[in-house]
């Protein structure tokens, strides 16, 4: 019996071919790091319209062994779909992530060491600078954008809060919970809430993003809808 466990989210939405075999691949090598704990995956399906096939459920529930899928049919953002997996959880430590393991496994690894070794309540990923090199200008110039109003506005002690890896205890667990944006600033609204709490600990670590990941583009709407929730979140400071 393994004498520790840890809860994975992933939200997964219109993935990219072979996916599913490249998150059994990501279990597995993390199971073989890890094997004194079982490895609890929730999947949560945020109302993909594409990608996502009878075939692959079947393949995932046949390699993981801990699997919990959740699905619903309309899209509703990433913040939302963390949540839904997030309140399923049940163990001590929860990691949450995306669906293509963006970041080294060491990166994973050093993130449930600090937790396991209780460094702190919450674990956040902070993106090297080599990071930069590997995404598209504008998520650049908006990615450092955040963090300059991360500091400087709303006093984070980590300036980068939109890194695709965090991990937390049950603590950690309950703030995230209380988050209620559905869309990318969801981490920034979790960390900003953690931080008015005296008795949660929040800890950086840098995290280093694995060869040939690509991510996608952000379109003018997605922009104003994450104005419109920094806004909330900046005017949160003065109630």
């Amino acid at each position: 019996m393994p004498a520790h466990a840890l809860d994975i989210v992933l939200p997964c939405y219109n993935p990219i071919p072979n996916w599913a075999q490249n998150l059994v691949n990501n279990v597995n090598s993390l199971r073989q790091r890890l094997p004194a704990t079982e490895l609890h995956v929730y999947l949560v399906n945020d109302g993909s319209s594409k990608g996502v096939t009878d075939e692959d459920l079947v393949f995932l529930r046949k390699n993981i062994a801990f699997l919990n899928y959740i699905h619903y049919t309309q899209n509703e953002g990433k913040g939302h779909a963390l949540r839904e997996g997030v309140l399923q959880t049940k163990h001590e430590y929860c990691i949450y992530t995306d669906i293509d393991f963006p970041y080294t496994e060491e990166s994973f690894m050093r993130v449930y060491e600090a937790l396991r070794n209780k460094e702190a309540d919450i674990v956040v990923g902070i993106r090297d600078e080599e990071y930069y090199a590997s995404v598209p200008p504008t998520r650049v110039k908006i990615s450092k954008t955040l963090r300059f109003f991360a500091k400087k506005m709303l006093s984070l002690p980590v300036n980068d809060t939109q890194a695709g890896l965090k991990g937390f205890n049950r603590k950690g667990r309950a703030t995230f919970l209380k988050t209620t944006i559905d869309r990318y600033l969801f981490d920034l609204e979790f960390l900003f809430e953690a931080n008015k709490q005296k008795n949660l600990r929040i800890k950086g670590l840098k995290v280093t993003l694995r060869p040939g990941i690509v991510f996608s583009k952000m379109n003018s709407k997605i922009l104003l809808e994450e104005g419109y929730s920094f806004g909330k979140i900046f005017m949160k400071r003065f109630f």
